[in-house]
């Protein structure tokens, strides 16, 4: 079959989701590794965020009603989006201990499946993970980019040097993917919590110099903005919303290192360094005036820090680059897994079944990053193009959220509609605002979103339709095994015929016996099942059906986040007549090669390009871990 996967529910992601379902160690040690690889991405929201809320795309008058406003504003944000939204209410949502929203979908899918609207909220997750590999592509860029310029500032002559420096780590970046990231990644926690202390530092300095701006985490600040000033007000939350991003990290990674350590981290160590360093830029922009708003970031610090600031910083937006950069190879794994992205060549770069390596997903993530360098040059334009991403995200996590709450936690309407009227409307006012930002670069994760969810849904209805085309006219493998023992010769081993679907005889088998009139001894039809749920008991692992006369039906059942191993998993199976030895067995494959007809189904735009991605698709002798010189494939034409 052209693929081998039965799927009890398509689902997708959001974001990026690693793969470790315990949690071992120090509530304390798992605190600093969640803050080296959950956080990167807020925390170094403080390079660009508020002077680009003030010098970007809508600047802002630099007078107190604004300073205080859009701190107030930004403090605001991260207690009701960050704390209470995702910290608090979202990370309660799990999925077996894991987190993040494919595994969210996965969950309510299992709960809602068959309802008119159950399709709409898996669009969404799909549309959703679009966007998410939008935000891959900006993340590395305007990170990277936000710390370098750290040199123009503190070396004007030297702001030739940013983009070609910017271009040079970022290449180097992508290019070790392939080594793996286990050792560098346990660096990633004292680097961050070191960048984070640095920060906080500064930020209280500079407080002490002015400290009435303490009073700007008064809410009425924020209220008074948009009472005086309602349009600045408004077009400021298209740039304060990055105080924000990266907040959807909090439940992705739950499962990694579980809430507790989390919350003690964000509560603990990242949520006062932000406010504070935040508090300090306030400070500075109160004090200093227009001259400081060229990097608030960087001229908090004295002259002889300046330097080791600039390296700190540049260190702690690789660690950010780094983690949505492995948050795509998992998010790729999990939508492959669940039916939405065709196979692709998947390696483990260690032990550890997190630590992976899409080669296809690495290239084309690194041409679009340094694409987007080179066109924009400088951080505050991509900036534009952030927002809409992450806030079109988290505007689709409240409509799973309230489908939690109302469908699965059966929440009253009186607990649950004021909660979620807060986030639809702080979610809603964030987006709006960012659309105002479309011309000057907020189109480029529309465009992208657009052609990759055009890609994901694609895939997903021509499969499903080829399917059903391939069911077409199939017997029932009952009647198959009661005649078939008989018409063709036997021979000595096994044969393993994957199949795609649990009903019918596969297409390789019926072609093998056409063909070649022969039987092995031992024949299996291998269904490969992946579950709404993370992990699957090992003990549930097989299902073993016998036909007599050497026939058998084995379906084999994975975790959307388990690696589909099947040779290992056929290795401890021995209720088929006696053990599996590789080398007495032999895999059958059917490869189909696509005809776009006029049959109801897409549209041959469509199903042209549903040809193509079936063309470049990964063997599924290398995404189910087959030895190569075991395998057999036979070729089928289908329409669709």
């Amino acid at each position: 079959m052209s693929d081998a996967v039965t799927h009890s529910a398509p689902a997708d992601a959001v974001q990026h989701t690693h793969h470790h379902g315990e949690h071992h160690g120090g509530l304390l040690k798992l605190a600093v590794g969640a803050i080296g690889v959950v956080f990167g991405d807020i925390g170094t929201s403080p390079l660009y965020a508020m002077r680009d809320t003030f010098a970007g795309h809508h600047r802002l008058p630099l007078d107190i009603l604004h300073i205080y406003g859009i701190v107030s504003l930004m403090f605001w944000s991260m207690m009701i989006i960050v704390t209470l939204k995702y910290v608090t209410v979202i990370m309660r949502a799990d999925n077996k201990g894991e987190g993040g929203s494919l595994a969210l979908l996965a969950l309510i899918n299992q709960n809602i499946s068959g309802k008119r609207w159950s399709a709409g909220i898996v669009l969404l997750g799909v549309f959703a993970t679009s966007l998410f590999y939008g935000d891959s592509m900006i993340t590395p860029a305007v990170s990277v980019m936000g710390a370098i310029e750290g040199v123009a500032v503190y070396e004007p002559g030297l702001a030739g040097a940013v983009v070609p420096t910017v271009v040079a780590i970022l290449v180097f970046l992508f290019f070790i993917q392939s080594r793996g990231t286990a050792r560098v990644a346990a660096f990633f926690g004292p680097i961050m919590l070191l960048y984070f202390a640095v920060i906080a530092v500064l930020g209280g300095i500079s407080i002490a110099a002015a400290p009435q701006v303490i009073y700007a985490l008064s809410p009425h600040h924020a209220v008074v903005l948009f009472a005086e000033d309602p349009l600045h007000g408004f077009l400021a939350m298209g740039s304060a919303v990055l105080a924000v991003t990266g907040a959807e990290a909090l439940y992705a990674d739950m499962g990694h290192f579980g809430r507790a350590p989390i919350r003690v981290s964000w509560l603990v160590f990242v949520l006062p360094a932000l406010v504070l360093n935040y508090l300090g830029q306030a400070s500075l922009l109160v004090r200093v005036g227009a001259p400081a708003l060229e990097s608030p970031f960087y001229l908090l610090a004295p002259e002889w820090f300046q330097w080791p600031l600039l390296g700190i910083a540049s260190a702690a937006a690789v660690i950010a680059s780094q983690a949505v950069i492995t948050g795509a190879f998992s998010v790729t794994q999990q939508a492959i897994q669940l039916g939405f992205i065709p196979r692709m060549t998947i390696k483990y770069t260690s032990l550890n079944a997190g630590q992976i390596y899409i080669p296809v997903i690495n290239w084309a993530l690194m041409i679009a990053v340094i694409l987007l360098v080179l066109v924009f040059q400088h951080s505050s334009n991509l900036t534009a193009a952030y927002g809409i991403a992450v806030t079109g995200a988290m505007a689709i996590d409240n409509v799973l959220l309230a489908v939690v709450l109302l469908n699965l936690w059966n929440w009253k309407w009186w607990q649950s509609v004021p909660l979620l009227t807060v986030f639809f409307a702080l979610d809603a006012a964030y987006l709006s605002a960012n659309f105002t930002k479309i011309p000057d670069g907020g189109w480029v994760p529309l465009m992208m979103g657009l052609a990759i969810f055009t890609l994901l849904t694609t895939w997903s209805k021509g499969r499903a339709l080829m399917r059903a085309n391939m069911a077409e006219g199939t017997i029932p493998f009952e009647v198959f095994a009661k005649s078939a023992h008989s018409s063709a010769a036997r021979v000595p081993g096994t044969a393993v015929f994957m199949s795609s679907t649990a009903h019918g005889v596969p297409s390789a088998l019926l072609h093998n016996i056409k063909h070649n009139k022969v039987l092995h001894e031992r024949v299996i039809v291998l269904t490969v099942a992946i579950q709404d749920v993370p992990y699957v008991d090992p003990a549930e692992r097989c299902k073993v059906k016998q036909y007599g006369e050497g026939f058998y039906k084995v379906a084999l059942r994975f975790g959307f986040l388990e690696e589909t191993d099947v040779p290992a998993a056929l290795a401890g199976l021995d209720v088929c007549g006696e053990p599996f030895e590789m080398m007495k067995t032999s895999f059958f494959l059917s490869r189909q090669t696509l005809i776009p007809s006029s049959k109801p189904g897409m549209a041959i735009w469509r199903e042209k390009l549903f040809a193509w991605m079936l063309r470049n698709a990964a063997s599924a002798m290398e995404f189910f871990r087959l030895p190569t010189n075991r395998v057999v494939e036979l070729g089928s034409q289908v329409e669709i």
